[in-house]
């Protein structure tokens, strides 16, 4: 018994810091990855949030982009810029990699090596999108739209807690 529960508490902190989040592009291998960020996009009156995720891959990395959409005929298209928080912009193409599921939109853009640079140096600001899709009465909205890394839709003058996500702590520990 009293080697039993050593062991026991061994194997279940190996367990929690061997925990990581995983990325996987249309069936590819699992890449390591960041935890999927809620940005809020005030914008966006469907939801008003976006799920991002960063993962590293051999040649770069990956960003994740999800919304809710009301109809399945929307989906996130063209490019994106990622808008890094001292000011500098990353244009990524749009590799017409993308998923649609359950309600949400997916598309997946890739990043060089010297993009992941900036980001395990820079936090991420914002990413700015495009919504296209079939537009009815009503059907979902379309057009240009900014998610900001916010943690918080609302806060007071006196909440002194920081009020975005570290994204680049995050990336450079992947």
């Amino acid at each position: 018994m009293t080697l039993k529960f050593p062991l026991f508490v061994l194997l279940f902190i190996s367990t929690l810091a061997s925990a990581q989040e995983t990325m996987t592009v249309n069936g590819s291998k699992p890449f390591p990855a960041t935890q999927e960020y809620t940005f809020i996009c005030e914008k966006y009156a469907y939801t008003g949030e976006t799920k991002v995720q960063v993962a590293k891959t051999e040649k770069g990395g990956i960003l994740k982009l999800s919304i809710a959409t009301a109809s399945e005929k929307s989906r996130i298209s063209g490019g994106v810029y990622v808008d890094l928080a001292n000011g500098d912009v990353i244009a990524c193409v749009d590799k017409n990699v993308k998923e649609s599921a359950d309600g949400k939109t997916t598309s997946y853009y890739y990043f060089t090596p010297a993009e992941m640079v900036k980001l395990k140096k820079t936090d991420i600001k914002g990413i700015r999108f495009i919504i296209v899709g079939g537009s009815n009465t009503f059907g979902n909205q379309t057009g240009y739209f900014t998610t900001v890394n916010k943690t918080d839709y609302f806060s007071t003058a006196f909440d002194t807690s920081k009020k975005s996500y570290d994204t680049a702590k995050e990336i450079s520990v992947l």
